[in-house]
């Protein structure tokens, strides 16, 4: 009900396709496009010549558009004179789709077709992109209904990379430094909260759940700013339980809209540095991750005693009973609040009928076994009992460096060395 809804924000200031992970765990190895590796000259434009050409093929294939000679011979033609080309629209949205299709780490891939495509390649400023990244997390989850959704913001130009947007997510919590070392908050966003605040954040209330503002970059000589996020773009939804009601009392709660908004989106060679997009949460990414890891809130050992549990042996199993109760109270909220959210058991048996889907078109699914398989009861969903393809295709979302850099408040340096941001004030 909307009573249980809260869109709040820090008065002064300011997750993936559907089943998205909370938080990447690994580097995808891939070459940087920041400094390390010049995305220009003719080796690039050779490259780049080729992957545009088998991606008008695939799009002209899989569309039944056609003979893509023509296209290819404007694409060409463009290359020839610029050193990239623009997709059009068609094909920013068959692309952005198809990256989703391709994404070896997300488990949700069954509505890929169904993904939502803002193209606002026409912004490139710092506020600009802001204001468009609010209006992306209204137009996601409206009265609670989560849509998977892209923004597409300006491309990489050939020497010149566009805009970036710094957090992980779009909204994220962040992590209070405190004299003592303690962290009051997400302790994953320590950096990226202590570089907001160089560049002239106050911090919010101090609370455990302040939303930090969003940190752009127009372009990699300038130095990134900082946006607050309107209160009507964020939408939360307190933490209760279906039997504990000193559960409420915790004022524990999550944002709805996991919007990934450091990763690139590659399609046909060119690089589009600033896409953050979304589905729904699958409950375990928030209730036996987000919250329940040792390097985030570690809630377990607290939640544990408050139920009455053991905690002097692991052999009590007070991790697994805590960790049940956690995800009970994500989903038991989302519902109540009537916010879209999936749970791992259903979400495994989607990713099948997808799988089917796929191959009944001739089509390899890949994935990632250790992404794939959901952090609680993996052994009792159907993914556990198989193995994947792992091959890697394109369109592709992809992690570079440089991108885990930013999100932790660093700059990467064309030496392939984080810097810590201390200059920007």
């Amino acid at each position: 009900m909307r009573s249980d809804l809260r869109r709040n924000g820090p008065r002064d200031v300011e997750g993936w396709l559907s089943a998205a992970p909370g938080a990447p765990r690994h580097d995808r190895r891939q070459a940087p496009l920041d400094g390390a590796r010049p995305r220009h000259g003719r080796a690039a434009t050779v490259e780049m010549a080729r992957a545009a050409a088998d991606f008008v093929r695939r799009h002209h294939t899989e569309e039944e558009l056609g003979d893509p000679a023509p296209r290819l011979a404007e694409i060409d033609a463009e290359l020839a004179a610029t050193g990239t080309y623009t997709h059009t629209p068609r094909e920013l949205v068959f692309g952005a789709r198809v990256a989703w299709r391709n994404a070896n780490r997300c488990i949700g891939r069954l509505y890929w077709r169904s993904l939502r495509v803002r193209d606002l390649r026409h912004l490139t400023e710092a506020a600009e992109i802001a204001e468009a990244c609010a209006d992306h997390l209204r137009e996601a989850a409206p009265d609670g209904r989560i849509r998977p959704l892209i923004t597409v913001f300006a491309p990489d130009a050939p020497g010149s990379p566009g805009p970036r947007i710094w957090n992980e997510q779009l909204i994220r919590y962040a992590g209070h430094v405190q004299r003592d070392g303690h962290i009051v908050g997400d302790p994953r966003n320590a950096g990226l909260t202590g570089l907001a605040r160089r560049l002239g954040w106050r911090g919010g209330a101090g609370t455990p759940f302040d939303v930090l503002p969003l940190i752009v970059q127009r372009v990699p000589h300038e130095p990134p700013r900082w946006f607050a996020l309107p209160p009507d773009a964020i939408l939360e939804v307190p933490l209760h339980h279906p039997e504990f009601t000193w559960f409420t009392e915790l004022g524990l709660r999550w944002h709805a809209v996991p919007a990934i908004s450091n990763m690139c989106l590659e399609i046909g060679g060119v690089c589009y540095g600033a896409t953050p997009f979304n589905g729904w949460y699958m409950g375990t990414e928030i209730g036996a991750r987000n919250l329940a890891d040792t390097d985030r809130y570690n809630l377990l050992p607290y939640l544990a005693h408050r139920l009455g549990l053991d905690t002097s042996t692991d052999r009590s199993l007070w991790k697994d009973r805590a960790l049940v109760e956690l995800n009970r109270s994500v989903l038991h909220s989302f519902d109540r609040a009537g916010v879209t959210v999936t749970d791992h058991h259903t979400e495994s048996q989607r990713f099948l009928a997808h799988i089917a889907r796929e191959e009944s078109r001739g089509r390899t699914v890949g994935a990632d076994w250790s992404w794939i398989v959901p952090p609680i009861s993996g052994s009792a969903t159907p993914v556990f009992h198989r193995l994947y393809d792992t091959t890697e295709s394109t369109p592709s979302y992809v992690h570079h460096p440089e991108a885990h850099a930013r999100a932790r408040g660093e700059e990467w340096t064309a030496a392939r060395r984080p810097t810590h941001r201390h200059d920007l004030v």
